[in-house]
C-alpha cells in the first residue's frame, strides 16, 4: 500500500484526490498538510510543515505555489519524492525545485491527465509523418470562462511537443487578425475560447490537401488530473533522486 501524504488537501483537487483514494486498493491517504482543515477529512490535517508528524511513501502537491519551498525542503530531509502539480512557479521556485531534484525524486508535469500525456507522445510520430508531407498544424483549446490565462499550458505543451519534433523551427501564432498575408508552412497556429464550464478541450488539427486529421482530448472533470497524479505517485514512490515526467508514468505501464 503506497502511503500518500497531500498538500492543499482542503482545495477541489485535494478534496477529488481525497475521494479517489478512499477506494484505491493500492493507495491512501495518511496525512493532509493545510491551513485550513474543516474537519471532514478521515486523515490528519498539518497546518504547516514543521507539526507534520505522519510517515510516508510519497507527496502529492496541487497547493498554491506560496511556501513550495517549505515543502521541498520536507522531502529532502524526509527523502520523499514528490509529485508536483503546483503550477505558475517563478523562475527563482523553478530554480529550487531543479535543486531540490538532485537528491529526491520529483515529478512535474504542465497536465496530469494520462489522456493528454499519450497525446504528447502520439503527436510527435504524427507530426514526423504529417509535417513533410505540407500538412498545416492548428491548436484548439477550449475553457470555462473563470479561466484567466491563455493559451492554455495544456496547449503550449502540445505545441512544445510538435515543435521538438520539428527541431523549433516553427513559430507560434496566437492572433491573424492583424495579418494580410497567406499561411507561412512553418507555424503552429493557436486559438483559445472561453466560455460556461467547459473543463478543458483540446484539438490539435493536420489539415493537408484533401484531408484532414484530428487529434482531441476532452476532460470531463477534474478528477481526470486527479487519477494522474495518484498514478504519478504510485510510479515516483520508490524511485532515486531525478526530475521526471508523466511520459516516464506512461512508459512505466506500457
Amino acid at each position: 500500500m503506497i502511503r500518500i501524504i497531500m498538500r492543499g488537501c482542503n482545495g477541489k483537487m485535494g478534496q477529488s484526490i481525497s475521494n479517489l483514494l478512499s477506494t484505491d486498493p493500492e493507495a491512501e491517504m495518511v496525512a493532509g498538510v493545510d491551513i485550513f482543515d474543516a474537519g471532514r477529512n478521515t486523515y490528519p490535517v498539518f497546518p504547516d510543515f514543521d507539526s507534520l508528524n505522519v510517515e510516508a511513501d510519497c507527496l502529492i502537491d496541487f497547493a498554491a505555489a506560496k511556501d513550495i519551498d517549505k515543502m521541498l525542503d520536507y522531502c529532502v530531509k524526509k527523502k520523499l519524492p514528490c509529485v508536483l502539480c503546483t503550477t505558475g512557479l517563478s523562475e527563482e521556485q523553478l530554480n529550487q525545485v531543479n535543486e531540490a531534484s538532485k537528491k529526491v525524486a520529483i515529478l512535474r508535469s504542465a497536465n496530469m491527465s494520462l489522456g493528454i500525456n499519450l497525446l504528447l507522445k502520439m503527436l510527435k510520430e504524427a507530426t514526423a509523418i504529417l509535417a513533410p508531407a505540407g500538412f498545416d498544424i492548428e491548436i484548439v483549446e477550449k475553457h470555462h470562462n473563470l479561466k484567466v490565462d491563455a493559451p492554455s499550458g495544456t496547449a503550449l505543451a502540445l505545441a512544445d511537443s510538435i515543435n521538438e519534433e520539428l527541431n523549433s523551427e516553427y513559430e507560434y501564432v496566437f492572433d491573424r487578425s492583424q495579418r494580410r498575408e497567406k499561411r507561412p508552412v512553418k507555424e503552429i497556429g493557436i486559438s483559445a475560447v472561453r466560455g460556461g464550464t467547459i473543463v478543458g478541450d483540446h484539438d490539435v488539427i493536420f489539415a493537408g490537401a484533401d484531408e484532414v486529421i484530428t487529434f482531441s482530448h476532452r476532460a470531463y472533470s477534474k478528477a481526470v488530473f486527479g487519477k494522474g497524479a495518484i498514478q504519478a505517485a504510485k510510479f515516483l514512490a520508490g524511485k532515486g533522486p531525478g526530475m521526471y515526467n508523466m511520459s516516464d508514468v506512461i512508459d512505466g505501464t506500457m
